[in-house]
């Protein structure tokens, strides 16, 4: 099937920020933003589980229960992550890579299946890395599972309202098209997320 003309510039983006979080998290090079590569090596589990301030949200071992100000730990497996039933806390909690991270890789891997998928899974479902080289290739096996539903869309479906049925967005009422889009800024802004906080654990590490 080809690629609608309105898809193919936000599946560039797309790819372009796919490719960039995962060589800043697994090394050995990232594009530094001109072309030029960057050494950088593999994020570990220090990097990933880094509280960086006192109360923050992470994953974390369902014997050990949830954080501070969190109710539940989400998703299926020996771990979790933080939350709680709305409303949440404010201010919001500060979050660990491993929090950001295995959110954007849930919400990849749940709207792939509420897009061309069973249509069923739920945050319930998701299992929760409690390591970074997990999580880092679950990451990858989510946004594989995405980009292989937005290659099954037509025109037709980037205009449906509700063509993603996912429960824990608007999607049910977007239409199709916003939808890429939001998954596109989710991805942006979580990857810069990831990215300050290693250099900030790197910068942590010197000053100890």
């Amino acid at each position: 099937m080809a690629v609608p003309d309105r898809l193919v510039p936000l599946l560039a983006q797309f790819d372009f920020a796919r490719q960039r979080l995962t060589d800043r998290m697994s090394g050995p090079v990232m594009d530094s933003g001109n072309g030029t590569d960057v050494e950088v090596g593999p994020m570990t589990d220090a990097e990933y589980l880094w509280e960086p301030v006192p109360d923050c949200w992470s994953v974390r071992r369902r014997t050990d229960g949830p954080g501070p100000r969190a109710t539940v730990l989400t998703g299926v497996g020996g771990w979790g992550r933080d939350a709680t039933p709305p409303p949440h806390p404010t201010p919001p909690p500060f979050t660990t890579i491993a929090w950001r991270l295995s959110h954007l890789s849930e919400l990849l891997a749940l709207r792939a299946d509420h897009t061309n998928g069973s249509h069923s899974l739920t945050r319930d479902d998701y299992r929760i890395s409690g390591d970074a080289a997990s999580a880092v290739a679950a990451f990858e096996s989510a946004a594989g599972s995405w980009r292989k539903a937005l290659l099954s869309v037509d025109d037709a479906a980037l205009d449906t309202v509700g063509y993603s049925t996912y429960p824990h967005g608007s999607d049910p009422e977007d239409l199709f098209l916003e939808t890429v889009w939001w998954v596109n800024q989710e991805l942006l802004h979580h990857g810069a997320e990831v990215a300050l906080l290693r250099d900030l654990h790197r910068l942590h590490r010197r000053d100890a």
